[in-house]
């Protein structure tokens, strides 16, 4: 890379972190305090990938997920999840119609609510496997197969779902390989004693606050890329894999801690993730690269859903939480040290 080429790296970076800073407070118009959720759903579009929104009824998951692909200038779309869904329902389906011209019959496709830029998938994990797997191909390829075709879908294209974490009757838990493919799990906690207050009074007026589109389509692509092209200092690769591969049992490098705690770790996606995460999160922050620090911030948010603790490991009142907090500690520790 040239000297010219360095600086309008730079130049941009810059520039999209100030329009990024107007995106984050068109949101706050709309979705008050929560402020880290709404920077880990940024952080997964910036990074091409999808959210898990894990929290309670009523923290205003649906609300901020409308809200973020209006400012981002997205094309949104929205399914609400049911145990009596079908995979066609998403995706769409061929219809036989009558010809326009020359009479006869042909096959028709309409398209399901999944093609669109931003899908909001209501509590994911109300539907059945089968429907749950319908995802998988567009969540991955970005592309969906309906009677033998493939069908692209719109870019950019995102998943932002959302999942209940009291409710287990009539529910069917995402399998691994699912759960692997959103970039970040975004746990929802109850808001603090002031921004409660502030939701109180703003939401139970006439008058709703409207948050007015910062990005375009166009502009978070060019965001992404802009993503994948800044420099990442040897220092926090070498943290990525020391925690992801610290969190493997029976592998080599992995941690005491984990041995006999966790069943399974987490894959070379969940390296992945972090270095999308970390660079994405740099520039949400105007900072022309990512630091081990960050590393550390988004290691629960990629790896808690890449991890199992063992059924012995979860009687002993054991959390993935605070592991991953010790794993990080030690990966850390031993990145200072080398």
């Amino acid at each position: 890379m040239t000297d010219s080429d360095a600086d309008q790296l730079v130049e941009r970076i810059e520039a999209a972190g100030r329009d990024l800073g107007r995106a984050r407070a068109e949101i706050a118009k709309r979705v008050i305090g929560q402020e880290t959720v709404v920077d880990l759903a940024l952080n997964a579009l910036l990074s091409g990938g999808h959210a898990l929104l894990v929290g309670a009824p009523g923290l205003a998951k649906t609300r901020r997920v409308e809200t973020l692909g209006r400012v981002m200038g997205l094309d949104a779309g929205r399914v609400q999840f049911t145990p009596d869904l079908m995979p066609a329902d998403i995706l769409g389906a061929e219809v036989l119609e009558e010809a326009a011209q020359g009479g006869g019959r042909v096959f028709r496709f309409i398209e399901g609510p999944i093609f669109c830029q931003v899908l909001l998938a209501d509590e994911i994990n109300r539907a059945s496997p089968r429907t749950q797997s319908a995802l998988l191909q567009a969540m991955q390829e970005k592309t969906v197969t309906v009677a033998g075709e493939n069908r692209a879908l719109p870019k950019p294209f995102h998943v932002l779902a959302t999942q209940n974490p009291i409710e287990q009757e009539g529910t069917y838990p995402l399998p691994e390989a699912q759960l692997d493919r959103f970039l970040l799990q975004v746990d929802v906690d109850f808001p603090t004693l002031d921004a409660e207050r502030a939701i109180l009074v703003a939401t139970t007026g006439v008058d709703d606050a409207e948050a007015e589109p910062v990005f375009s389509s166009t502009d978070l692509v060019e965001a992404q890329t802009l993503v994948r092209r800044m420099p990442v200092g040897e220092s926090v690769v070498e943290a990525i894999l020391k925690l992801v591969r610290s969190a493997r049992p029976g592998e080599e490098g992995a941690s005491s801690s984990v041995e006999g705690i966790v069943a399974f770790g987490p894959g070379p996606r969940a390296a992945q993730a972090l270095m999308m995460a970390v660079r994405a999160k740099a520039l949400l922050e105007q900072r022309l690269a990512p630091s081990v620090a960050d590393v550390a911030a988004l290691a629960r948010p990629a790896l808690k859903h890449r991890m199992a603790l063992t059924f012995a490991a979860r009687a002993e009142g054991r959390t993935l939480e605070d592991l991953i907090d010790t794993l990080v500690a030690e990966a850390l520790a031993l990145e200072a040290a080398a």
